[in-house]
């Protein structure tokens, strides 16, 4: 089972380490990182499901942060932690990119209940934890699965990745570029010929016309 992955920025370590312990207990991979600097490295490096971001942080403040970060084309869901409680930091917060907002203290429990909304939110707006992709085909959104009469499918990382990509922005035309840009990472060397044995593999798995090829530009999951 491939685990969500999240990205909490916090530089208050006791903080940190109580989130991240709760958070991996429920089943998440968790990435710490404590200042702007190393956040903005890793948003280059890795992919990530969802992004907790601590507001005043060294190297700068986790509003600029995202905003920059959403300039260069990351679409990533963001929940701000914070002990700003002005509605001005609200609007900020939010018009910088940002999903949600929390404000510290908090419950963990309650952060965790946000996670999960926003993560089901960006599976198509879907209001259960189970979507069905064809007949005797589903996904479990919590612990991403794909099913087939009810047998759990074995897929690899990247296949995997290009599914959960397809099924966030069903109906919508993916040129190669966001694909590539989603797959690999920024160390890896893009491989057209690797993109179009994933979506043999997921055609053979869904169905040939559940990914629609437009020439030249990319691909389209219906």
């Amino acid at each position: 089972m491939i685990k969500t992955k999240l990205l909490l920025l916090e530089d208050d370590p006791n903080l940190s380490e109580s989130v991240s312990e709760y958070l991996e207990d429920q089943g998440y991979e968790v990435v710490c990182v404590y200042d702007a600097s190393s956040a903005e490295d890793l948003l280059y490096e890795q992919r990530f499901d969802l992004l907790l971001l601590d507001v005043n942080i060294p190297d700068g403040n986790g509003f600029s942060l995202l905003k920059a970060s959403r300039e260069e084309g990351n679409v990533t869901p963001a929940i701000f932690i914070t002990s700003r409680n002005a509605m001005s930091d609200v609007e900020e917060g939010f018009e910088s990119g940002g999903d949600d907002y929390i404000r510290k203290p908090f419950a963990l429990k309650e952060l965790l209940l946000r996670i999960q909304t926003i993560l089901k939110r960006n599976f198509y707006h879907n209001p259960t934890n189970i979507l069905l992709l064809g007949e005797g085909i589903t996904y479990d959104i919590d612990n991403q699965l794909l099913t087939i009469n009810g047998v759990v499918q074995n897929l690899q990382l990247k296949e995997h990745k290009l599914l959960k990509l397809f099924i966030q922005h069903r109906n919508e035309l993916l040129t190669h570029e966001v694909i590539m840009g989603h797959l690999w990472d920024y160390d890896e060397t893009p491989s057209d010929g690797s993109l179009r044995t994933y979506i043999k593999t997921l055609r053979k798995l869904i169905g040939k016309d559940a990914i629609v090829s437009h020439k030249r530009l990319g691909y389209q999951f219906r």
